[in-house]
């Protein structure tokens, strides 16, 4: 394969052969997740099972886009290559786009209709006089019987603005970084680059702290109902991407610092900050419908 590789024309499209790394992928998905079901079930063992396949999931992302970056780096990569790169990383901010769709639908829906339902709106009457008689339809809610104890929320302009002004303040950072890379202004795409990262570390420092007050002092968890249910998966989902999206931007300036992008080749960059601004567009709707309305 080595053979292959320095022989590759680079007039062709390139295609790796005996790569290890998908069913390397596929055993440590396979195991993270058996350890998570293992671990909600209280199986013993399961949290460590969880860890070891989250270990191996880390191990081959860095293996594998380590492979990728040195065949970007020796010139494998054509233009038709950069072509099905684009396509690729525009089905997954797609398919990223659906999958936060899906939770905020859940809350429009838990918020708009089956919280009003059980209330006694519409054709909720009967459920609300014969089941949960006297429940109020109000939002935020524990659900009926108040199942998830009391609770205080987090008041939008705080913390939450102040997360807001970061996230926006980096997405204009990045795009700096962007143009300088285009301009060849190499310090400067480091200092903005950098920049970015800093603003997204912070982001992440201030949603734990948030995270630390909501349980310690507001009563607000996972398990106070529809609404903790809701504000935590939508909230520490988008950490998460946040998370992913820095350790991104880490990458992305050791590789800006040690010259593998280009003016004219530079798609690895592009598509970090592609996946940063759709993280900015997220929290902009999480900051309205979650913490605002």
């Amino acid at each position: 394969m080595a053979h292959q590789e320095s022989s590759h024309d680079a007039s062709l499209y390139y295609v790796p052969h005996g790569s290890r790394w998908p069913i390397i992928a596929t055993l440590a998905l396979f195991t993270t997740m058996l350890g998570a079901a293992m671990s909600v079930n209280h199986a013993a063992g399961g949290k460590w099972i969880m860890l070891a396949g989250i270990a191996a999931m880390i191990a081959m992302l860095f293996g594998w886009f380590g492979d990728v970056i040195r065949e970007s780096v020796k010139g494998f990569y054509n233009r038709q290559v950069d072509v099905s790169f684009r396509m690729g990383m525009i089905w997954f901010i797609f398919s990223e786009v659906m999958f936060f769709a899906a939770f905020f639908g859940a809350l429009f829906y838990a918020r708009s209709l089956s919280v009003p339902w059980l209330g006694g709106e519409g054709d909720g009457a009967l459920t609300n006089e014969f089941i949960w008689s006297g429940y109020s339809a109000t939002w935020p809610t524990n659900g009926p019987g108040q199942v998830g104890g009391s609770f205080s929320t987090i008041g939008p302009w705080g913390l939450p603005l102040v997360n807001t002004l970061l996230l926006l303040s980096s997405g204009v950072t990045i795009t700096i970084a962007h143009h300088a890379l285009r301009a060849g202004q190499r310090t400067s795409l480091l200092i903005w680059l950098g920049a970015t990262v800093l603003l997204g570390s912070a982001f992440l420092y201030y949603q734990a702290i948030e995270y630390m007050h909501a349980y310690h002092e507001l009563g607000l968890t996972l398990g106070s109902g529809i609404y903790g249910s809701t504000f935590f998966m939508l909230t520490g989902f988008h950490g998460m991407h946040v998370t992913l999206g820095t350790i991104m931007l880490i990458v992305a300036w050791f590789r800006c610092a040690r010259g593998h992008f280009s003016r004219d080749n530079h798609f690895g960059f592009e598509a970090i900050a592609w996946y940063w601004h759709f993280v900015d567009v997220v929290w902009l709707g999480l900051f309205l419908f979650v913490y605002v309305l």
